[in-house]
């Protein structure tokens, strides 16, 4: 048996990453506007919002599908790389001065947490069953 312990955290941020792509693909302006730390990083480019939105819906049915069945954890650890790689850059933009620290801690909550939490997820691990 499966622990709740992953089920339901996958299925949960699996869905708030992929509502947040559907949202970028069918909304980009406003999701670009409604995020408050996005602005700051340059000027609006829809096509560019769009994909990255791509890119999130993956990394949510990846953890949707891990929160379904144990064996699809490849999946799940392949879309959280994408949240995990995307934390670094923020965290690389702190470091190198081209993000506030004001807006980072924003980050922290919305992209960084998330990311450490998908990747804890979806890590394979020998103490729980995969099995589904």
């Amino acid at each position: 048996m499966r622990s709740a312990f992953v089920i339901w955290p996958a299925l949960v941020l699996g869905l708030l990453q992929l509502l947040n792509g559907v949202f970028m693909l069918l909304a980009p302006e406003l999701w670009y506007h409604t995020i408050p730390t996005v602005p700051g990083t340059g000027p609006f480019n829809p096509h560019f919002v769009r994909d990255i939105g791509c890119a999130f819906i993956a990394a949510g049915a990846g953890l949707i599908w891990l929160a379904r069945n144990a064996k699809a954890w490849p999946a799940a650890l392949i879309g959280s790389l994408f949240l995990g790689l995307h934390a670094l850059t923020h965290v690389w933009d702190l470091l190198a001065g081209r993000e506030e620290p004001a807006h980072f801690a924003i980050d922290t909550v919305l992209v960084i947490i998330p990311a450490v939490w998908a990747l804890w997820l979806a890590w394979p691990r020998q103490s729980l069953s995969r099995s589904g």
